[in-house]
């Protein structure tokens, strides 16, 4: 079978995705920590050992007062643009050069348009357990979630402002680019409401398609798709079955949908919500990433917005860690009973502190293992991406998002028992309507906001990373995420089988 599109490099007649990681990530490191290089590259196990490279590009991102890090973001892209092929007419190029080649794209994308007929909503309200919250009581709830431990109080003071500034919501002027339009975690729906204009864009699945269209018609904003040339452009759903026509495939048709967004009118909202299984989810990744770069070089208006796993590695603030250490040194009673006999039949593994008291600052690690590299990796690069974006003036809205019970981790046994039975461990694992609006809102506040800030971002990327966060409690706990991983599972096992 022929590759096609975005492609993992061939080294030695195999398309090894642990080398491709192992590859970037070394080259990430080489710089900053060429001791962690090395290991990186030597690493025989990835697929398992993995987990501390990872947390080792982070912690050499603290270096020089966290400079370093925009150095290991920089070269992990550069890495990964170099590395990563991409199938053209005239054989396999580099993914930078994806599109410059003559690669024959196929059939040019045209635009179709839909314009809901619902009523647009003029406050932030926040679905929750089957009800709205707005007003105070939204208010309220945010303070909950500040004294759990849930989110950063930062993520609070701005959804704050958004409910201060309900104008904010109307995002006239600008479309809103949702790659992953038909995403559990993206804005797409939320944006709708608020009456902005929209650009969708998914897999040419009429599944997919079927519900975005759905969702369009019924709201108060304007939803514009691609959809294959010759296929009534600019047509109404009610006269045209666009789900059976729409969508596109950023792997297999990059450069198209390259043309297609440089020929809307701007300024454009550049997000990334893609997701896939496996190795597929870097290939997309890598796509996205490059169609970015394209864009930026194509345009001067547009702006890149992301979401951030809350299952990665975080430099977090002084506070965050005093919370956790209070939390540790405060367990309940049965609690208190327990954690020394779990200890020592462990020999050590389990409910290990989450950080040293008074470290500034902490290194989160939640890191999933049962999630693999790939994941790791494009979530990862996400993260360069922002990093070095708004090192060189665009701006950039990147949240981190809290564990949500999307469809992706639920169908994970494993991963299920494990959100089912994290409340114990003071973990909040979100229902998807609830983190879709939030995280909507905070790219409102991020847009909204933009035009106030003096230049480029040049604090540390660990601060800017940190800013906002909705990590539902793991950046707050008292435990080491993964060192109570196993007993969450336990716990909630009965749970996510019901």
């Amino acid at each position: 079978m022929a590759h096609t599109g975005v492609v993992f490099p061939e080294v030695d007649g195999k398309r090894s995705t642990s080398a491709l990681g192992r590859a970037v990530v070394a080259d990430a490191l080489r710089e900053v920590d060429p001791v962690g290089a090395h290991a990186a590259e030597r690493e025989t196990n990835w697929r398992q050992g993995y987990l501390v490279h990872f947390r080792r590009m982070v912690e050499a991102g603290l270096l020089r007062d966290g400079e370093a890090a925009v150095d290991v973001a920089r070269s992990g892209l550069a890495s990964l643009h170099s590395r990563m092929r991409c199938a053209t007419a005239r054989g396999e190029v580099p993914l930078g050069e994806a599109f410059s080649a003559a690669t024959g794209s196929g059939v040019p994308l045209e635009t179709a348009t839909v314009r809901g007929s619902g009523e647009r909503a003029t406050s932030l309200t926040l679905p929750m357990h089957g009800e709205r919250l707005a007003g105070d009581g939204l208010r309220r709830q945010l303070d909950r979630w500040v004294a759990a431990g849930s989110l950063e109080p930062s993520a609070a003071d701005k959804v704050r402002e958004v409910l201060e500034h309900p104008e904010w919501l109307d995002l006239s002027g600008r479309k809103v680019v949702v790659l992953g339009a038909g995403a559990e975690m993206g804005p797409l729906r939320a944006l709708l409401s608020w009456g902005a204009e929209v650009v969708g864009v998914d897999l040419p699945r009429p599944d997919i398609w079927k519900r975005v269209v759905d969702v369009a018609a019924g709201s108060a904003g304007t939803l514009h798709l691609p959809v294959a040339g010759g296929s009534s452009p600019g047509v109404a759903p009610e006269t045209a079955d666009l789900a059976s026509g729409a969508g596109a495939d950023l792997v297999h048709g990059l450069p198209a949908v390259a043309d297609w967004l440089t020929a809307l009118e701007g300024p454009l909202v550049l997000g990334n919500y893609v997701y896939a299984d496996g190795a597929t989810n870097v290939r997309v990744s890598s796509a996205v990433d490059a169609l970015s770069v394209e864009l930026l070089r194509r345009r001067s208006d547009v702006a890149l917005a992301f979401l951030a796993t809350p299952t990665d590695v975080f430099a977090v603030p002084r506070d965050a860690v005093e919370f956790s250490t209070r939390a540790y040194r405060s367990p309940s009673a049965v609690t208190r009973v327990l954690r020394p006999a779990l200890r020592t039949v462990s020999g050590g593994r389990l409910l290990q502190r989450n950080y040293a008291p008074g470290s500034d600052p902490g290194l989160n690690d939640s890191l999933v293992a049962q999630q693999g590299p790939n994941y790791a990796l494009a979530k990862r690069l996400q993260r360069w991406r922002a990093t070095v974006a708004a090192r060189d003036g665009v701006t950039v809205s990147l949240n981190v998002a809290p564990p949500t019970r999307t469809r992706s981790v639920v169908k994970n046994r494993a991963l299920a028992s494990a959100y089912a039975g994290a409340h114990r461990f003071g973990i909040e694992v979100f229902e998807p309507a609830t983190s879709n609006t939030l995280m909507a809102a905070l790219l409102v506040h991020d847009l909204q906001t933009a035009d106030t800030a003096d230049g480029p971002d040049t604090r540390a990327p660990w601060l800017a990373e940190a800013d906002g966060a909705v990590h539902g409690g793991l950046w707050r706990t008292a435990y080491d995420p993964r060192s109570a991983l196993g007993l969450a599972v336990v716990l909630g096992l009965g749970s996510a089988r019901g």
